[in-house]
């Protein structure tokens, strides 16, 4: 990171176009790491122990691996892969927090997806912890909500199958890097992310 530039300016309103100009440069430096701190996040769900048959860090893996083999696009499987990752600092609204995450670089079906996916999991278990297992049916009015019923149903409550040969993260690196590597600078990112249906 360059660390020559020396900010002298204490609130934004007295920021010079210099300024922003090498902040710009010091957050496109930054950014293009990020693939790298994804990575660190989504190892912190590979726990030591878990009451599930494979904890989150394998099921991300395997749910990635259940949507590679079932022929789905480099996008939907980093989504299926990074699903969950919210888990680490967000566990009760760990879907908002992946889909914000994906949201600048994907399709609108897929931010929906990964966003509204804990509501449609919910159909798995709620009836047994004493809540609505028909929750997702208020969304059934959205064009997504198909495609969220199908990622839920293939990908992710499956995806807890010791014996299933799920492909190691390294492997998805580099579809990490491609997707995450859309680079169309920070303020049609910005906008194209404002802009997308929540």
């Amino acid at each position: 990171m360059n660390q020559k530039y020396n900010a002298g300016w204490t609130a934004m309103e007295n920021a010079t176009q210099a300024d922003f100009e090498a902040v710009i440069d010091f957050e496109a430096e930054y950014n293009a790491a990020l693939v790298d701190r994804l990575l660190l996040q989504l190892k912190q769900l590979d726990e030591p122990w878990t009451p599930y048959p494979l904890n989150r860090y394998q099921h991300s893996l395997q749910s990635a691996t259940r949507a590679l083999n079932d022929g789905a696009d480099e996008e939907t499987i980093v989504a299926a892969l990074l699903h969950d990752i919210g888990d680490v600092t967000a566990p009760y609204n760990h879907g908002e927090v992946a889909a914000a995450i994906l949201k600048p670089y994907v399709s609108e079906k897929t931010y929906w997806v990964v966003k509204h996916h804990c509501v449609f999991q919910g159909y798995y278990y709620n009836h047994y912890l004493g809540g609505d297992r028909n929750a997702r049916e208020r969304y059934k009015d959205s064009p997504y909500y198909e495609d969220c019923k199908y990622f839920c149903h293939h990908y992710d409550q499956n995806a807890f199958d010791p014996e299933y040969a799920s492909k190691p993260l390294e492997f998805f690196i580099p579809m990490m890097r491609r997707l995450f590597g859309k680079n169309e600078g920070h303020m049609e990112l910005a906008e194209r992310a404002d802009d997308k249906v929540s």
